[in-house]
């Protein structure tokens, strides 16, 4: 199966450079804005890159020697008599003929915390950072020492590239139910809590409670199981309930400054590591070096993490300055328990959207890891998953026999409680292998066959998207306006494609009477969902939808397939009206467009593009009122337009998504050809009764009354449109029509 958690970079930094930089070690550690990738070697040398979500990552070079004790992962035994000092006082007390035996051992493992640590692991040269080092070797879980886990090592890596990027407050990871992330985000508090001066450490998660148990049941219990040489001296009880707060010596043991430990004279830390109540207004006004977020994703109503996001980033920089690293993760609840504000976090931490000063716009790099790569009984001695079934029983990390991979155990699963669509969904957010399962909502009743929804999502998941759709944006020829309109493939622009016309297609416009219409209106059309103002009070606002799709046609390219989707806000609104513009000019196809919000119509218009706005289709030409004779456009207003709205996706989805398994519309096994699956999930969620927050919808939906206006065109006689809409019952194995 093929490995989409991360790759190695070949030949990205060429090879002299490389040789030349490590040859007098200038790699320096953090963001390196000349190669666009993230330094993460400490000693001026890089060695492999590797690609772990669209960020690219140099790693240490490999050593010649590297420790091949078992030729896979195990903690290094710790000496007895070092076992019986406790504490630095009586590490002083000790002659220095004892302290001599052991000063470079202590040396190695303040070295290895630092820079991190190379084995051998199933005859492959394998580094793990420090803070990883520091989990493995001396972080005690509730089972004693971790496990080694191929899935935590890229992590670690991802982590240690997020404290590196000076432009990242750090890292938002979607994860499955026990992965360890609890433990690990302990275990870095505590690291890192232990070796910081005049710092503070906060623990946040989606109770105060949970946040009180973290750290009294995980933080406190692994400091006090650290090694005395890692261990600063702690002011107040062995075992707090609010507070670490540290002491230390004013310089770490080693073989230059052991004469000079004798004296108890102790400079104080000043480090402290504390939790608060879940808040939107937690740690409002302090300042922090770590915050720890966890179970983000299950804050409750009213509580919002969003808004408590708002107010913890600012205590992590000073002005532009970042000073402090966010360690966030969490499964996600479903999307109305508290997951929709988890969800856009999430999609707001994407570091391959970006503003112009280079940060996402959460300020946070996402991580997902499928559950595949970190499921219990189903990782090897190496700790790599099995990710397809072995030929033989493979030996498992415990010990264990493996005889079946950890796919099929989790197909077995899935179809086990295809029969319960709750139990189901619940299941997918626990052990999700692809981002949709991870947040999944609770079926309900609704308008929609979320069975074939869920259908087409799960297929598009399979697929390497890439391969189906590109993004990229359009711009006029050489910059003049009204001449020809480019297509620039660009992975940061806001148009998402799945075809391009052939160049005989490109820039049809027909000319008659002095006004332009579209030249392959007979292939498709668009439907748009706009907005006026580019800014709203507070921020934000509703975003633009756009959505062009084709009809039967004798052309070459798709049929009844969406090809285009846009969902965006720019900076001004007259950006958004020019994009609408050159799309629909660069696929020559008319576009429906609600006229409520009429500025978009008028652009057109006043650009002498009044024949691509399509006139609403329920009503006759005499039948429009003024300003849908001048612009065109269909208002949202009406129940009838709504019905129709939704009727028109209701029957796309009947015949074009998911499978069709009686085979009515095609062959029962072809799965759709819907790959926009931002649209699909929207579509999901849609509350005819509540339409604000679905412009995926309202733009797609249009889309489809513009290429099936014979469905809505009115009797010559005065009626009122009446369309019979049913509802689906979706706890079942499929998908059932409610019967009324």
């Amino acid at each position: 199966m093929e490995n989409r958690l991360y790759s190695v970079t070949t030949d990205y930094v060429p090879k002299g450079v490389v040789s030349t930089k490590n040859k007098f070690k200038t790699w320096a550690y953090g963001y390196n804005s000349d190669y666009d990738m993230v330094v993460i070697s400490k000693d001026g040398t890089i060695g492999e890159i590797y690609e772990i979500n669209s960020i690219k990552i140099a790693l240490p070079p490999a050593p010649t020697d590297v420790d091949n004790t078992n030729n896979r992962w195990s903690p290094h035994e710790y000496d007895k008599d070092l076992l019986r000092i406790k504490t630095i006082f009586d590490w002083n007390r000790r002659d220095n003929k004892f302290k001599s035996q052991y000063i470079d051992y202590i040396e190695r493992e303040f070295d290895r915390r630092d820079s991190g640590y190379w084995f051998m692991n199933n005859n492959k040269k394998t580094y793990i950072t420090g803070t990883h080092y520091m989990y493995l070797q001396w972080t005690k879980i509730d089972v004693g020492l971790p496990d080694f886990r191929e899935s935590n090592r890229i992590f670690y890596i991802y982590w240690e590239a997020c404290k590196a990027d000076s432009r990242a407050f750090g890292i938002c990871y979607l994860k499955n139910r026990r992965s360890g992330f609890s433990f690990m985000s302990s275990g870095e508090v505590c690291n890192t809590g232990t070796i910081v001066r005049d710092s503070r450490i906060g623990i946040l998660s989606k109770t105060g409670n949970d946040a009180k148990k973290m750290f009294t049941d995980k933080v406190v219990p692994i400091v006090r199981n650290y090694p005395f040489f890692f261990k600063p001296v702690q002011d107040g009880m062995d075992n707090p309930k609010t507070e670490l707060s540290f002491r230390v010596p004013a310089s770490k043991i080693t073989r230059k400054n052991i004469d000079e430990e004798k004296n108890n004279d102790i400079d104080g830390l000043d480090t402290t590591i504390d939790w608060k109540n879940t808040d939107d207004n937690s740690y409002d006004g302090e300042k922090l070096l770590l915050l720890v977020h966890d179970e983000s994703g299950k804050w409750l109503k009213p509580e919002n993490i969003l808004n408590n996001w708002r107010v913890t980033k600012t205590c992590l920089r000073l002005g532009s300055r970042i000073i402090g690293k966010c360690m966030m993760g969490s499964t996600s609840n479903a999307l109305s328990k508290g997951g929709d504000n988890f969800k856009k976090l999430y999609n707001d931490s994407d570091p391959r959207n970006r503003s112009a000063n280079g940060q996402t716009k959460s300020g946070l790099y996402s991580l997902f890891i499928p559950m595949e790569w970190n499921y219990e009984g189903y990782i090897d001695e190496f700790g790599w998953p099995v990710l397809e079934d072995p030929s033989k029983s493979v030996v498992g990390i415990d010990g264990n026999k493996i005889s079946n991979s950890v796919i099929t155990y989790w197909n077995n699963e899935v179809s086990s409680l295809k029969s319960d669509a709750d139990a189901l969904n619940e299941f997918y957010r626990q052990f999700p292998r692809t981002e949709s399962h991870a947040f999944r909502d609770e079926s309900r009743q609704s308008i929609f066959n979320l069975t074939k929804i869920y259908q087409q999502i799960d297929y598009n998941d399979s697929l390497i998207k890439e391969r189906f759709l590109t993004r990229g944006y359009f711009h006029w020829l050489n910059g003049e306006k009204d001449s020809k309109v480019v297509w620039t493939p660009d992975p940061k622009g806001r148009f998402n494609v799945s075809w391009v016309p052939e160049v005989s297609l490109r820039n049809n416009v027909i000319t008659r009477n002095g006004k332009k219409y579209p030249g392959n209106e007979g292939m498709g059309a668009f439907g748009c969902d706009p907005y006026d103002i580019s800014g709203v009070v507070g921020g934000g606002g509703s975003n633009g939808a756009l959505h062009g799709m084709t009809k039967f046609h004798m052309n070459n390219g798709p049929t009844n397939e969406f090809f285009l989707e846009y969902v965006a806000r720019p900076q001004t609104a007259e950006i958004f009206f020019e994009d609408v513009l050159m799309a629909c000019i660069f696929y020559g196809m008319p576009i429906l467009a609600e006229n409520n919000k009429a500025r978009l119509l008028y652009h057109f218009k006043n650009r002498g593009y009044r024949g691509y706005s399509m006139n609403r289709p329920d009503k006759h030409l005499n039948k429009l009122s003024k300003t849908e004779l001048e612009i065109g456009g269909i208002p949202n207003s009406s129940e009838d337009v709504k019905q129709a709205h939704a009727s028109s996706i209701e029957s796309y989805i009947e015949e074009y998504v998911g499978l069709d398994t009686e085979g009515t519309y095609r062959d029962a096994s072809n799965m759709g050809s819907m790959y926009f699956t931002r649209t699909l999930e929207d579509w999901a969620r849609f509350d005819i009764n509540n339409r604000t927050n679905f412009d995926a919808s309202i733009s797609s939906g249009l889309a489809i009354m513009a290429t099936r206006r014979y469905m809505f065109v009115p009797e010559s006689k005065e009626s009122k449109i009446s369309i019979k809409f049913v509802t689906y019952d979706n706890r079942g194995t499929r998908s059932e029509i409610i019967k009324k």
